[in-house]
């Protein structure tokens, strides 16, 4: 089928909205629209439209009564903000990662065993296309350094070393590279990582895989609040660890499971942090956003994961 619809201006966009039914004055649509793409809004206001009587999985173009452009608006800026929140948590913990991944390799293996010796990666090596391509990425992404400290190394030792050593490159590794290395390295190496979180090593790396889904919506200003999680990860078992799953089960699907896995790390890496009530705030602010298309129940602060408050 051919795309046939023509651009509007920002004043027929407006027009467009409230002759489908959406009430708002329109002069403030079209300023908001001047900064903020129709296209991206649309997001926000689909489940507002009206579903068809004879078929109530298919949503119209006319929006329910009652909605209005504030009530839109009001989304976008829960889930501008609800981004900012993941990104937060999702930076402590991948800073955590680097570290742990740095410090553990470098002393089982020396600064430059992760780049110079496949057996210090087993998990990569068994498929050398998989090592040939992390050791290519890893040093794609060093040359592109433009940091300090990557200038000084190479003026100072780069007449002898092209690589970096290990704490250096995994400052430098986009936070995919950084999987690459965890999911490469031996299995007792990547216990006592998980050891840290608490976490079998498996349920650690499922939860980076998702957290590194996150990231990327989050860099690119996606949609999170009512998205359906394409990397699922996995949750401890009930016999272990009881606080995944009573009183409140937590699902893996929404992003409360995401949010919970944040709180669960941060305890460990950032105790200090008011993160989780800055999450309490952010649901209070905004008590018109479902918070089951979140994924959270309705009992989710009788979680034991979310019940102690910080200290700060």
């Amino acid at each position: 089928m051919k795309y046939a619809k023509p651009p509007l201006s920002l004043e027929q966009q407006a027009d467009l909205l409230l002759g489908r039914g959406m009430a708002g004055d329109r002069a403030l649509i079209i300023e908001r629209l001047r900064v903020v793409s129709y296209y991206r809004l649309s997001g926000y206001w689909y489940p507002f439209r009206e579903r068809d009587p004879r078929n109530p999985a298919r949503y119209l173009d006319s929006f329910r009564s009652g909605t209005t452009f504030e009530d839109v608006w009001a989304r976008y800026v829960f889930d501008r903000r609800l981004r900012l929140l993941a990104m937060d948590a999702i930076e402590r913990i991948e800073v955590s990662i680097r570290t742990q991944l740095a410090n553990r390799h470098s002393r089982a293996h020396g600064a430059f065993g992760y780049i110079t010796d496949p057996a210090t990666l087993p998990k990569l090596a068994v498929d050398p296309r998989k090592y040939k391509d992390f050791v290519v990425r890893v040093g794609e992404e060093t040359e592109r350094s433009r940091e300090t400290f990557t200038s000084h190394f190479r003026a100072k030792y780069g007449d002898v070393h092209k690589e970096f050593p290990v704490w250096m490159a995994t400052e430098v590794m986009t936070f995919g590279t950084v999987l690459s290395f965890f999911k490469g390295v031996e299995q007792n190496l990547k216990r006592e990582i998980a050891n840290e979180f608490g976490v079998p090593d498996i349920v650690l790396e499922s939860w980076l895989l998702t957290l590194n889904a996150i990231r990327n919506i989050c860099a690119h200003h996606g949609r999170l609040w009512n998205r359906e999680l394409g990397v699922k990860p996995k949750f401890p078992n009930a016999a272990k660890h009881p606080e995944w799953h009573a009183p409140v089960l937590i699902g893996n699907n929404r992003v409360f499971g995401v949010l919970t896995i944040c709180r669960y790390c941060l305890r460990r890496v950032a105790p200090q942090s008011n993160w989780p009530n800055r999450v309490r705030t952010l649901l209070a602010d905004y008590p018109g956003v479902p918070h089951r298309d979140m994924g959270f129940p309705d009992n989710w602060e009788a979680c034991p994961i979310w019940v102690v408050e910080d200290r700060k």
